[in-house]
């Protein structure tokens, strides 16, 4: 799963929203929790053939169809495997997609019966994670939204997680935005494997709070790790 998630402006960063065609920075975010406003990279409304922008949008889904905003169900993450099948999800899978630039996200394990925090990122590079988008117009103004897709964890990462969010490599982000062609639901985008290597280090505790908004909450307390 992907619960919480930090953008920090850097060089890698730049270059991701370079590669994109945005021409923007994005603001600082730390220890983002669903329901909080994110940075949500799509091609215009529909798949129109419009270019890369970026808008803010709700991190948990309210699809368009709903009648009520609501978090009577996680929609915050959207399983890879059933992104075809699910009422909420398929629309969005074929015709709304998107992504979100990230810095590193945060996971935890427990560890000696304690839940410890760890900070997830590819060192130097931006992360980019694969996300559905809807627009609800049940409110007074339209509500974007949005969920991140997750997949089976990689091997590597399963001591951590038994799922990881869909990261994008560079060759993927075109083609998972145009969303005037399809994607298979098995198709190699969602693969359990690892497409770049990750480092993780374990974090304070303290950032399990969701308010902990503190950029030095982010550094770690403890030796880094690599898998690849």
């Amino acid at each position: 799963m992907c619960g919480r998630f930090n953008v920090i402006d850097s060089p890698g960063l730049q270059q991701l929203l370079r590669d994109l065609g945005v021409d923007l920075s994005l603001p600082r975010a730390v220890n983002v929790a669903p329901t909080e406003q994110v940075s949500l990279v799509r091609n215009g409304d529909s798949g129109d053939g419009q270019g890369p922008r970026v808008d803010s949008a709700r991190w948990w889904l309210t699809p368009s169809w709903a009648k009520e905003v609501s978090q009577a169900y996680s929609m915050f993450n959207a399983r890879s495997e059933t992104l075809a099948k699910s009422p909420a999800f398929r629309g969005p899978f074929r015709r709304q997609r998107g992504l979100v630039p990230m810095s590193s996200f945060i996971e935890w394990r427990v560890e000696d019966g304690i839940k410890q925090p760890w900070l997830i990122s590819t060192g130097q590079q931006a992360l980019a994670v694969a996300a559905l988008w809807d627009v609800w117009e049940g409110g007074d103004s339209a509500l974007l939204s949005c969920t991140l897709v997750t997949t089976a964890a990689a091997p590597a990462f399963k001591p951590w997680h038994k799922r990881m969010p869909v990261l994008l490599a560079a060759n993927e982000c075109e083609r998972w935005l145009d969303n005037s062609s399809q994607i298979a639901p098995d198709d190699a985008i969602f693969r359990s494997e690892l497409k770049m290597p990750l480092h993780l280090m374990p974090l304070s505790r303290s950032v399990s709070n969701a308010r902990n908004k503190d950029p030095e909450a982010m550094t770690g307390v403890g030796d880094e790790i690599v898998l690849s």
